[in-house]
């Protein structure tokens, strides 16, 4: 790691300005930032997500290596016109998926959020993706982004969909389905 931070606030950003990777100043509000936060934001659940489940689960280390995955999203996100995730990211998260779907009964309705609390955080995970996912869609149509990072928010939502059914069906626990006629409707 190059430079190191020795001191955590620097004043700069009091303007309501912050600055990118590479030296530019942009406003804190501006869809760029929002990118880079809600992806920052996203990490942050998935690793309180770890901390919900056994150290020797196997889920860790692909949620591990989804956090660095996302680490790399917001640093492309702080240098405009960079890439680092590309179709192997990609096509990671597709193969992961398919292996943990394959495992899964059919969806014969609508999922709730919950069935653990391991599976809850799961979701709101994945919330938080399809919000990170909405953002960069966002950013694309004001600025050129890599399209990849954007198809690989849209494979991680649905691998953490994926991830919280298998958590919400562990130890003879269910699902939670969706009830019309427990709406009222």
């Amino acid at each position: 790691m190059g430079n190191r931070l020795s001191k955590i606030y620097t004043r700069t950003g009091d303007d309501g300005s912050t600055g990118l990777a590479d030296g530019n100043r942009i406003a804190k509000n501006a869809q760029r930032v929002e990118a880079m936060g809600t992806a920052d934001e996203l990490n942050c659940h998935i690793g309180l997500l770890i901390e919900c489940l056994d150290s020797n689960d196997e889920l860790v280390d692909n949620l591990r290596r989804i956090q660095h995955h996302l680490f790399d999203l917001g640093g492309e996100f702080a240098i405009p016109g960079s890439k680092v995730i590309g179709d192997n990211h990609i096509e990671w998260l597709e193969q992961t998926l398919d292996t943990h779907n394959e495992n899964l009964p059919p969806l014969k309705n609508f999922v709730l959020p919950g069935g653990s609390p391991a599976a809850a955080q799961c979701h709101m995970a994945r919330a938080v993706c399809r919000r990170a996912e909405r953002v960069v869609v966002a950013l694309s149509h004001e600025d050129s982004i890599n399209t990849d990072a954007r198809h690989y928010l849209n494979r991680l939502s649905d691998l953490l969909f994926v991830f919280a059914r298998s958590l919400a069906r562990r130890n003879d626990g269910e699902e939670i389905l969706w009830e019309q006629k427990k709406s009222g409707l």
